[in-house]
């Protein structure tokens, strides 16, 4: 039996829920998908301090999934915080929803747009599609909608997140659009019929990224970048 661990990079109990159903929906059977949460990080991230204290959370959590034996880690968060770091400290492979859902993009269609939110996270999607070379064939756009918002109900989101797609379908020649923010998955169907291209959803792209590498028996290198710290830093004091 496989084990996936979805993680949560903020505190927000519905949006790990939405996470985990979001995974469940699309795992394969005999997988089993269980979620957590940070325990001291911001109720959403959405600034380069949240970010901070998502990462040490997201560490905390994979500390945490290690001891219960999770095969392998999706990180829930659009800019995939703290994910370079919790690759060091997991056995299995760790897969971040932003990485797997511009890779499913490029699979899918020549250009695309991601639509993030708030505005101000512009710049986190932006360092992933640099990482990742995608530059020039991803444009990222973004709605002014809170995260917090996303957890009152789908209604004024989808039609943010609707206006944005078909300029961006429009102005950019996008021909799938990706989903910036987790906990979304909701909005996919309708988009998808309201705009007749591809629409990714993060977690979604992410899991079944993750199912594969483990049905593949692969895990993360640990030849030099990614080789294991010699100790945690997550223990002591710093986490009271």
């Amino acid at each position: 039996m496989t084990h996936v661990r979805v993680l949560n990079p903020n505190t927000s109990a519905a949006m790990t829920d939405a996470v985990l159903a979001a995974a469940r929906a699309v795992a394969r059977p005999g997988t089993t998908v269980t979620a957590s949460r940070s325990r001291r990080a911001p109720a959403s991230v959405e600034t380069h301090v949240d970010e901070v204290f998502g990462a040490a959370g997201v560490l905390e959590q994979v500390e945490r999934g290690e001891r219960d034996g999770v095969d392998g880690y999706v990180v829930a968060c659009f800019g995939d915080t703290g994910l370079p770091a919790a690759r060091e400290l997991a056995r299995g492979p760790v897969v971040g929803m932003t990485e797997a859902a511009l890779q499913a993009a490029s699979l899918l269609a020549h250009r695309f747009s991601v639509i993030t939110m708030p505005p101000r996270t512009i710049a986190m999607t932006d360092r992933v599609v640099r990482e990742l070379g995608l530059t020039h064939r991803c444009t990222v756009r973004a709605v002014d909608v809170s995260v917090a918002e996303i957890e009152t109900g789908a209604g004024p989101a989808f039609d943010a997140f609707a206006r944005e797609a078909r300029r961006t379908l429009d102005a950019d020649g996008a021909e799938a659009v990706v989903l910036g923010c987790a906990g979304l998955t909701d909005l996919v169907a309708g988009l998808r019929d309201a705009l007749g291209v591809p629409v990714v959803d993060g977690v979604a792209a992410a899991t079944t990224a993750l199912e594969g590498l483990l049905a593949q028996g692969l895990a993360t290198s640990r030849s030099n970048t990614w080789a294991e710290p010699a100790g945690s830093p997550t223990t002591g004091e710093v986490w009271g």
